[in-house]
C-alpha cells in the first residue's frame, strides 16, 4: 500500500541487528517496506537494542520527523500563519495557500515517512513478542518505547488526514488493502499504545539520554491527547504528573540553551548522527537560519511579528533578522548551526516535546474547568521566564474564556516552527477558519486535513479521498 523507499543507512543498521525468518529482507530498497514479510527474530540483547536504536535513527532520517522541508514541523507551519514563503516551489506553495493537490509529491513524503516509521515499530514489536532470547526488560522496554512512537505517529497522522489506515502489523497482504477507519479508532489505538508504554518505561532516561522515551515522556503526550480529546481532568492530571518531575526537567532561564543537547527543558529530542558523516546540525536550524536572501524557503510572516509584548525575550532569543537590499527576513533562530560539517562537537538535537508544553496544557485545562487561578499560575509560569507581565500581575480578574484566548496566544509564541503547534491548535479549537479565511484567499473549509495521497489510493483502493479533493 505504501510507497515508501527505505533510506538505504536505517536499512543497513536493520540488516545488521535482525535476522529475518524469510528470504525477503530489510535491504532490498527497490521494495515498498509494507511488501517485507517474515518474523523478525532477535537473538540477543544487543540485536534487539541495536534495533531499537535503528528506528530512532530512522526518524531523523525519514521526512515525517527530520525538521527538513517535508517535515511535520515546515509543512504544518506552511498550514497556519507563522510562515510566509519566499520560495517559487509549487509544492511549497500548495500548502501555504492550502491548495493542496494530491499528486504533492511533498505530501507523499509526509505521508510516507509517517508511515515508514510505524512499520518499523511494528517490525520490532512483533519481534520483541516472538523471541524468548532477550531479557524481560529489554523486551518490555523495546514494546513500550516502539508503541509510543508508533502512537507518536498516529497523533500526527489522525490530525494531519484525519482518516487513515490502522497499521498494527508488518503483513503487506493486509496492510495492501487496508481502508480508511475513524478519527475516534485512531485515537482509541493510540490510548492503548500509549497506556502500555506507560507501564513497561522507566522513570529514567535509558542511557541518562533524552533522545529515548522515559513515562514522563509518554504521560506527556497523554496530557497532549487527552487535551486534543477535551477530557481536561486527564490532561490536567497528566500534565501534573510531569511538572512535578522537578528532579528531571525545568523551564531553561537562558533561553538559548533550550535546544541544545539534552537540555533540561528537552522531553524528547532526535540526534542528528542519524545524519551521518561529519554533519553536525538539524535540519531545522539548517533549513530555517537565514544567511542570504535565497538559502530559506520562508521567513516568518508579518501577522506573526505582530503579536509580540515589548522586551520578550524569546523575541529577542528565537527570532533573528537577515536584511540586504531585497529585503528584510524574520527567520526562526531557535537553533543556532545553519550548518556545520566539522566533524566537531554535537550541541543541538531536533527537540520533539518540551517542558514548557506541559505548563500551557495544564493552564488549559484548568481554565476550560473553571480553575482560573490554577490556570494564570501556569501560563504565568511562561510569561515570567519570557520576562513580560504577568497575568496576576496585569489581569487578575481575566475570564475563564479570555484566558483560553491568552493561552492559545502563549502557545503560538512559544512553539513557533516546533512540530505545527499553531497549526493543530487552529483546528481542535475549530478556529481555523475563523483566522485563516481572511489571511488566505484559497482557504476552504475543508482545507482543515491534508489530502490522501494519490499514489497511495492508486496503489489501494479501499482508501477514500478527505472532502474536498
Amino acid at each position: 500500500m505504501f510507497s515508501i523507499k527505505i533510506i538505504v543507512r536505517t536499512l543497513s543498521v536493520f540488516a545488521l541487528v535482525l535476522t529475518l525468518a524469510s528470504c525477503e529482507s530489510f535491504v532490498d530498497i527497490e521494495v515498498p517496506n509494507d511488501r517485507i514479510t517474515g518474523e523478525t527474530v532477535f537473538t540477543d540483547d544487543r540485536s534487539a537494542l541495536s534495533a531499537l536504536d535503528g528506528l530512532y535513527s530512522q526518524l531523523f532520517n525519514t521526512a515525517f520527523a527530520a525538521g527538513g522541508n517535508r517535515s511535520v514541523t515546515f509543512l504544518s507551519g506552511l498550514s497556519a500563519d507563522n510562515f510566509e514563503v519566499t520560495t517559487p516551489i509549487p509544492e511549497v506553495l500548495e500548502f501555504s495557500e492550502n491548495e493542496i493537490f494530491p499528486p504533492n509529491d511533498y505530501n507523499l513524503s509526509l505521508w510516507s515517512g509517517a508511515y515508514s516509521s510505524i512499520y518499523m515499530a511494528n517490525a520490532l514489536i512483533e519481534g520483541a513478542e516472538n523471541t524468548s532470547q532477550i531479557d524481560d526488560a529489554i523486551r518490555d522496554r523495546l514494546i513500550g518505547e516502539a508503541k509510543f512512537i508508533r502512537g507518536f505517529t498516529y497523533f500526527y497522522l489522525v490530525n494531519l488526514y484525519n482518516r487513515v489506515p490502522l497499521v498494527l502489523g508488518t503483513d503487506y497482504q493486509i496492510n495492501a488493502q487496508l481502508p480508511n477507519v475513524s478519527p475516534e479508532e485512531t485515537y482509541a489505538q493510540i490510548l492503548v499504545d500509549l497506556n502500555e508504554a506507560l507501564e513497561l518505561t522507566d522513570e529514567t532516561y535509558p542511557e541518562d539520554s533524552r533522545v529515548y522515551i522515559n513515562a514522563s515522556v509518554v504521560r506527556a503526550l497523554l496530557a497532549r491527547v487527552h487535551l486534543f480529546l477535551g477530557d481536561w481532568t486527564l490532561a490536567e492530571n497528566f500534565s501534573s504528573e510531569v511538572i512535578s518531575s522537578s528532579n528531571l526537567y525545568e523551564l531553561n532561564q537562558n533561553l538559548d540553551n533550550v535546544f541544545l543537547k539534552n537540555s533540561s527543558e528537552a522531553l524528547w529530542q532526535i540526534s542528528p548522527e542519524g545524519w551521518g558523516g561529519t554533519f553536525q546540525h538539524t535540519r531545522e536550524g539548517n533549513l530555517f537560519v537565514r544567511i542570504s536572501a535565497f538559502n530559506s524557503p520562508v521567513k516568518l510572516s508579518d501577522d506573526f511579528m505582530e503579536i509580540w509584548e515589548a522586551n520578550d525575550l524569546r523575541f529577542m532569543s528565537w527570532i533573528g533578522l537577515f536584511s540586504d537590499d531585497t529585503g528584510d527576513f524574520n527567520y526562526p533562530f531557535k537553533y543556532k548551526i545553519q550548518f556545520d560539517n566539522s566533524g566537531g562537537e554535537l550541541t543541538e538535537y531536533s527537540t520533539v516535546m518540551r517542558f514548557a508544553e506541559q505548563y500551557l496544557i495544564r493552564a488549559e485545562a484548568r481554565a476550560r474547568l473553571g480553575n482560573v487561578s490554577g490556570a494564570i499560575d501556569d501560563v504565568d509560569q511562561i510569561r515570567s521566564r519570557a520576562n513580560v507581565a504577568l497575568v496576576s500581575d496585569s489581569n487578575p480578574g481575566i475570564s475563564a474564556n479570555n484566558l483560553i484566548d491568552l493561552i492559545l496566544i502563549e502557545k503560538r509564541k512559544e512553539f513557533f516552527a516546533e512540530w505545527g503547534h499553531r497549526w493543530l491548535d487552529l483546528k481542535r479549537t475549530a478556529r481555523a477558519n475563523e483566522v485563516l479565511s481572511p489571511k488566505k484567499p484559497q482557504w476552504n473549509n475543508t482545507d482543515s486535513f491534508y489530502p490522501i495521497p494519490e499514489d497511495e489510493r492508486m496503489k489501494n483502493p479501499n482508501l477514500e479521498q478527505n472532502e474536498g479533493y
